[in-house]
């Protein structure tokens, strides 16, 4: 939810926000208008409120006839109170309608345009050359069922399109990764989290999630909960309805969870393989900072995602996304993109993004300050999750069909140097 006394006061910035985004300029117009409707429904019933209080007391004095005719009139009355309360439920109800449709207001330096308009910001690390070393380099499926490590004909045969299952390597790949990823973030300051996978309507609405994307939510009809999409979820629930201490600086969590995705929209695309899935692992990172604090932040959950990418040898780029590719709460976003050698281009792994105090009014998460209490601002961002197994087997294929093992995981992975058709190498 956007601050709406800066609305009120400055509706052009949010207008050149949504034109940015290529999104509907006239909502702002039309939560204005709701906005001034609402105000005018709710004083209207305050004043007859009133009215109603101070002719009663006219009632308990009168007498006789008088009193009769006062009655009456206090009837009719009640019965005006009542309506103009119902248009004030109903006033609140449409504004409120509306100005949840809002999205975030961008942050300045924010590419406009959509996907094809987002901006490369810098290269980390050269692509591999395998025609120099004299062979071609197979895609993640073809590596991982001949491993044994990626089974999703089994998976479509079990779930459907989409799913799959990772066994052996596959799986003590991913486990790998993801206990990397939460030991790095956890010597950044970001507290390891197991977090719950299912989360109530208010709390899947306050992060956004409902908006234009919500036919990518699975939702559990019987019971009126949400299967989330992501940890940041569940994290940004976390401190719903309180008021949280930043004195000591932020508080910075690091969630694990699996994540479900629908997917609508994408039909066709990524079809083969792992690279766009209904389930998958995560590990992110979430913040909640002072508003001063934000921009900070967002740098410093960047460099987390960058410091897991060199650790994994990965060449990569980082992109400023383009703002009507932006989910409705992020202001900014940056996505990391890693070289994936089949497809001959950068693909995202990770993202973070500023949601400023988008959330944070929608959850009602507050700090107190000398001048009172205010929104916080909340931060995401993709530490690892399980399509990084895709760029890890592509990049560190060999030419005998093994995957060499990146040092910084060989800790968790016994110590194995690489892995082959005839398993663990150590050397």
């Amino acid at each position: 939810m956007i601050d709406l006394q800066r609305l009120r006061d400055e509706p052009d910035v949010f207008k050149a926000s949504q034109r940015a985004r290529g999104a509907d300029e006239s909502l702002v117009d039309d939560v204005l208008a709701a906005d001034s409707a609402r105000r005018a429904a709710l004083t209207a019933f305050e004043a007859a409120r009133a009215e109603q209080k101070g002719f009663g007391k006219r009632v308990a004095k009168a007498s006789g006839d008088e009193k009769t005719a006062l009655v009456a009139q206090g009837q009719e009355l009640a019965a005006k109170v009542k309506a103009l309360q119902a248009d004030a439920d109903d006033a609140d109800f449409d504004f409120d309608a509306l100005l949840r449709r809002l999205p975030n207001l961008i942050l300045d330096g924010v590419p406009a345009g959509g996907e094809e308009d987002s901006v490369e910001l810098r290269r980390e690390g050269t692509p591999r050359d395998f025609a120099s070393e004299g062979f071609t380099p197979k895609d993640h499926v073809e590596i991982g069922e001949a491993l044994k490590a990626i089974d999703t004909q089994r998976g479509a045969k079990v779930s459907g399109a989409r799913f799959y299952y990772l066994t052996g390597f596959g799986a003590r790949l991913e486990l790998a990764l993801l206990n990397m990823a939460l030991d790095t973030v956890e010597a950044h300051g970001f507290v390891p989290t197991i977090t719950p996978t299912l989360v109530k309507p208010e709390v899947m609405a306050g992060t956004g999630f409902l908006g234009e994307h919500a036919d990518e939510v699975y939702r559990l009809e019987a019971d009126d909960l949400y299967l989330v999409g992501t940890s940041e979820v569940p994290l940004a629930g976390y401190h719903m309805d309180e008021i949280i201490d930043l004195s000591d600086g932020p508080l910075r969590y690091a969630g694990w969870s699996p994540c479900y995705r629908r997917e609508a929209g994408s039909y066709g695309k990524d079809t083969r393989g792992i690279l766009r899935v209904h389930q998958f692992q995560k590990v992110e990172m979430f913040s909640y900072v002072r508003v001063e604090d934000a921009e900070a932040e967002h740098a410093r959950m960047l460099a987390v995602e960058e410091e897991m990418l060199a650790k994994c040898e990965l060449a990569y780029r980082i992109v400023d996304i383009a703002a009507g590719d932006l989910g409705d709460s992020a202001a900014r976003k940056f996505d990391t993109e890693a070289w994936v050698p089949t497809q001959d281009t950068y693909r995202e792994l990770t993202s973070t993004s500023n949601c400023t105090t988008f959330q944070a009014r929608r959850l009602k998460v507050r700090e107190r300050t000398d001048a009172g209490t205010r929104p916080v601002a909340t931060l995401n961002g993709t530490v690892a999750n399980t399509r990084w197994l895709v760029a890890l087997m592509e990049n560190h294929q060999q030419a005998d069909g093994s995957v060499h093992i990146p040092e910084a995981l060989r800790p968790y992975l016994g110590g194995m140097t690489a892995y082959g058709p005839n398993g663990p190498i150590h050397s």
